[in-house]
């Protein structure tokens, strides 16, 4: 039977292993448990099986075991009635039933422990379908957390470079108000030395005209010895 090759492999399956390996525990979750339950199919109808051909092999061999009794019986009746002849012809059909009885309980030994391995592996896929399906809810809530938690922290990676990013603009602004800073001092500099060159000029004029009545008569009483 193919399904009694695969019992080492399906018994040794650790779930636990199982799932420390996968890259996607949720999706091994499902996947696994569509494995699981597709070999308990298969597993069910040869446990039937094993198991009829368990019955049937014990039925032989009871059934057997009674023809030896049978025969015994008739063989001792026989000698008890001093019918040897009929006591040998008992026992030798008894002797070929003892045979016969060597095969059947080979037979159903085997079959037996076919039955045995198949109870076995129907009954741990059962439980491990069942732990898997008590467990599923919780490990795919965990690892929808865990995928949340792992956009957060790409969105916050996301607001620390903006953060890097405001801040060589708030530099950059600095920069600027510095640089209109300076354009505007230099224009209040200049415009403070415009003005001073016109007060200057005005007080130059100022005091020619403060100057006194009797410079300006001397002044023109030498233009005019001088004939201008």
């Amino acid at each position: 039977m193919g399904i009694i090759s695969r019992f080492k492999d399906i018994m040794s399956a650790n779930i636990n292993a199982l799932l420390d390996k996968a890259e996607d525990p949720a999706k091994m979750i499902d996947q696994y448990l569509r494995d699981l339950e597709s070999d308990l199919g298969k597993v069910k109808a040869e446990t039937a099986a094993v198991m009829a051909e368990e019955t049937r092999s014990k039925r032989e061999l009871d059934e057997c075991n009674e023809e030896i009794a049978k025969y015994q019986r008739y063989a001792e009746k026989a000698v008890a009635a001093g019918n040897d002849s009929d006591a040998k012809q008992f026992l030798a059909k008894k002797n070929q039933l003892v045979q016969q009885q060597a095969s059947l309980t080979q037979t159903y030994e085997v079959a037996s422990a076919n039955a045995a391995k198949m109870r076995q592996m129907h009954d741990k896929l059962v439980k491990d379908i069942a732990d898997l399906n008590a467990r599923k809810d919780s490990i795919k809530a965990k690892i929808a957390v865990a995928k949340t938690q792992e956009k957060i922290n790409k969105i916050g990676s996301s607001v620390a470079g903006a953060n890097n990013t405001m801040s060589a603009f708030d530099r950059m602004e600095a920069k600027a108000n510095n640089m209109l800073d300076r354009a505007n001092a230099m224009a209040e500099l200049n415009e403070s030395a415009a003005d001073s060159d016109i007060e200057n000029l005005a007080a130059k004029y100022d005091s020619s005209s403060a100057e006194s009545p009797e410079l300006d008569d001397e002044l023109a009483a030498l233009k005019a010895q001088m004939g201008m």
